[in-house]
């Protein structure tokens, strides 16, 4: 069984749901509560024993490779200021994994993304997670997803349970109930009607996948969409009948993707926050 060390975080996008906001910094910089979105997928994955991430990046996402950069003059700063536990802070960062960078030149898909990265990754499978889906949960969602590949050694795909009125906003599987929050994939269908649905199970953005999938990615030239999409390209699996499978992930799903659920993930998380988290929560006691 091949470890799995690396994930691959595609941070290329626009953010054009967050304008004017992300006009000169990348959306997945925005920060929930006192740490970017981005940090905590970051968290994530080395906590589910991670050991290289790489980013996928595209113009004006410089901020990102600076985020997880030394900083020798902010750490020199908080020394002579005697700022200990903020250096703390600051200096964990940088050492958290080995990150690398690849930048996606055109903006051709999130299966082209992913495929930008392939010369990095070899013969083995990856953790995939894009920065919209962060969570609440005791075991990371990373771990869970490389729990079902230790026992399959097949792609999985990371899902959740939505409101019937969402389910037009994800993309669905179609699959069978394997017992412990585990199915075998059927098909997975892009934004479906509601009543053309297969089921209300939802891809939230985290997979594992493998060296297969990075073949077919490479091959493609577009999918249905006229982009590249890493959907299509296990869309093309599941017709040449190779197994995928889906994780029903335990813990609470905090979609970033659009500002109310931004804002919603902040609060959720803020109200866990020890330094915050009191005050948060009689103010939002308060609010009428």
């Amino acid at each position: 069984m091949t470890k799995i060390k690396k994930a691959i975080l595609p941070v290329a996008g626009f953010g054009t749901r967050f304008l004017p906001a992300t006009k000169a910094q990348p959306k997945e910089m925005l920060p929930v509560v006192d740490k970017p979105a981005i940090q905590y997928l970051v968290e994530e994955a080395v906590e589910a024993g991670i050991e290289e991430i790489i980013f996928v990046t595209g113009r004006g996402k410089r901020s990102i490779e600076d985020h997880f950069d030394h900083s020798f003059e902010l750490e020199h700063t908080l020394v002579e200021k005697n700022k200990n536990k903020l250096l703390k802070e600051v200096r964990k960062i940088d050492e958290l994994a080995k990150f690398s960078y690849v930048r996606q030149n055109k903006p051709l898909g999130d299966g082209h993304a992913i495929s930008c990265a392939s010369h990095l990754i070899g013969d083995e499978p990856v953790l995939i997670m894009f920065g919209d889906s962060l969570y609440d949960s005791k075991v990371p969602p990373a771990k869970q997803l490389i729990d079902v590949y230790k026992k399959y050694s097949d792609v999985v795909v990371g899902l959740s349970e939505v409101e019937k009125d969402e389910i037009p906003l994800f993309g669905i599987i179609d699959g069978v109930d394997l017992g412990n929050n585990i199915y075998e994939v059927n098909g997975i269908v892009e934004k479906p009607k509601i009543e053309n649905a297969p089921s209300n199970l939802a891809a939230v953005g985290k997979y594992i996948i493998t060296p297969e999938v990075f073949k077919i990615l490479n091959k493609m030239n577009s999918g249905k969409s006229g982009e590249i999409r890493l959907a299509d390209a296990l869309d093309i699996m599941l017709r040449e009948n190779r197994p995928i499978y889906g994780k029903k992930l335990e813990g609470e799903w905090l979609d970033t993707g659009d500002k109310f659920n931004f804002i919603k993930a902040t609060i959720k998380l803020g109200l866990k926050n020890k330094e915050i988290g009191k005050k948060l929560k009689q103010f939002l006691k308060e609010l009428k």
